[in-house]
């Protein structure tokens, strides 16, 4: 589990949104200024991989503005991933992503996690990652189940409202809803008001 600890770091190469390839993209290097989100598909030219792929993309403007950077990656090479983007949508392609698409060819940053499956693909897992590089959220998806960028978004709003304030985030709170303090009469207080609400 990499929830508390820090995010391995890994160079490699990469196609970055403006279609340009890079050898040498480094995951500290590209954190937002209040952290990032690093999500893995299976592969290239699959199923449900285009849909959450494009549905991240359509999303980065709503990351950036929380000073989130959305990378993605695969055990496909770059150029498997600029022939994908650069492949239209009504042919089954993704078009051209907004966000860097890491090639992990050796999978070893799927081994570093604890993503890869049977040594073969990247399960669809997704990796929260605050500004010092820690992993604060993560969930890890098997093959035929989609995520939902809207929960990722949340938990970014929840991670940032944490960091700012110094209170704990209840269930299924979102943003602009109020915290709680992390103490037993802030639960109280909390619960005492929002009993209804959970």
């Amino acid at each position: 589990m990499l929830v508390t600890k820090k995010a391995p770091d890994f160079t490699a190469t990469a196609v970055l949104a403006d279609g340009q390839i890079v050898e040498d993209f480094n995951l500290y290097e590209n954190i937002g200024e209040k952290g990032a989100v690093l999500f893995f598909w299976p592969l290239d030219f699959t199923f449900v991989c285009p849909s959450e792929i494009i549905a991240f993309s359509k999303r980065v403007k709503d990351f950036e503005e929380r000073g989130i950077q959305v990378i993605g990656c695969s055990v496909d090479s770059q150029f498997s991933h600029f022939a994908w983007r650069e492949t239209p949508v009504e042919m089954g392609g993704i078009g051209r992503v907004e966000f860097p698409m890491v090639a992990d060819l050796s999978k070893q940053i799927a081994r570093d996690y604890d993503v890869l499956l049977n040594d073969e693909v990247a399960l669809r897992g997704s990796f929260l990652i605050d500004s010092d590089g820690t992993v604060r959220h993560s969930t890890i998806n098997d093959l035929p189940l989609g995520r939902n960028i809207d929960e990722m978004i949340r938990m970014v709003d929840t991670m940032i409202f944490t960091n700012e304030n110094g209170e704990v985030c209840p269930a299924g709170w979102a943003k602009g809803d109020e915290g709680m303090k992390a103490s037993t009469e802030g639960v109280a207080e909390y619960l005492a008001n929002n009993e209804n609400n959970l």
